[in-house]
């Protein structure tokens, strides 16, 4: 079931799929919330999913930034009282995952238990460079030629060897220039800069609630560091580092994250 709100100013577009206790799902950079499809398909039979399409991608609305992780993270609360939600199950990835942080910081009675992917407390001078040029490609940039320029942040080597997972690359690369919905280049400056300017590391020890923080130990995006940085000053988290794995470590390894992650949400 596909709905819009109003929540926090803007038009915000979700989806709900399967029954069961809520499970609220933040995508990353660029992606809208259908994105989530081959998780969704395993995570339906036990919770009731929402697919949030974050400002500035999808069917929400995509107005002038910077946007701000607290920002974003309010159109979620936003979206989740409309419901009539609280006490929900977060699961956020990469740009997701700074969101979800916001979320349980500034709406605490909001979120029951956190699942952090590829998350970052802070941005170094790199990680802030790579965002800035990830703006700047995508201004000056094909389609699939921006396609693949993603691929090669968030793949390791073992999914460009591997014959059948590098055909779907390519073809998700050709089916870039065909999307009906593209990411406008206004909707990625604001969530870049919202990525950029994201910093939360001293409040990060005031996160009560269960968190499981999972990463790629070769992602190239977002480093194992940011990962383990942000592992360390939540009390009481855990931590699954997916050996040999990019920023894409969940489809990368996608029955296990997907049961892994399923069992620890039924747990907490």
């Amino acid at each position: 079931m596909m709905s819009v709100v109003q929540s926090n100013g803007i038009n915000l577009h979700y989806e709900e799929r399967g029954s069961g206790d809520p499970l609220l799902l933040i995508m990353g950079i660029t992606a809208p919330g259908a994105v989530w499809e081959k998780h969704v398909a395993y995570w339906e039979k036990s919770f009731r999913c929402i697919l949030v399409d974050n400002r500035g991608v999808g069917l929400s609305d995509k107005p002038p930034g910077p946007y701000s992780s607290a920002q974003m993270a309010d159109d979620c609360a936003g979206l989740l009282k409309h419901l009539g939600l609280s006490d929900v199950r977060v699961v956020g990835v990469s740009m997701g995952s700074i969101i979800a942080q916001q979320l349980a910081i500034r709406h605490s009675k909001l979120v029951r238990s956190l699942v952090l992917m590829c998350p970052w407390a802070r941005c170094d001078r790199k990680a802030k460079d790579i965002f800035r040029h990830m703006m700047d490609c995508k201004a000056r940039l094909r389609p699939e030629e921006f396609s693949l320029y993603v691929q090669l942040l968030i793949f390791s080597k073992a999914s460009f060897d591997d014959d059948s997972g590098y055909e779907d690359m390519v073809a998700d690369r050709e089916n870039a220039a065909l999307d009906p919905t593209p990411q406008p280049l206004v909707g990625l400056e604001g969530q870049a800069e919202a990525c950029i300017h994201h910093q939360v590391l001293d409040l990060l020890p005031d996160i009560q609630q269960p968190t499981f923080v999972l990463g790629g130990e070769v992602d190239a995006f977002t480093p194992q560091w940011m990962t383990r940085e942000v592992a360390g000053a939540i009390p009481n988290s855990q931590l699954h580092i997916y050996p040999g794995s990019g920023h894409a470590f969940h489809w990368e390894n996608l029955e296990d994250f997907n049961h892994r992650v399923n069992q620890w949400l039924l747990e907490n």
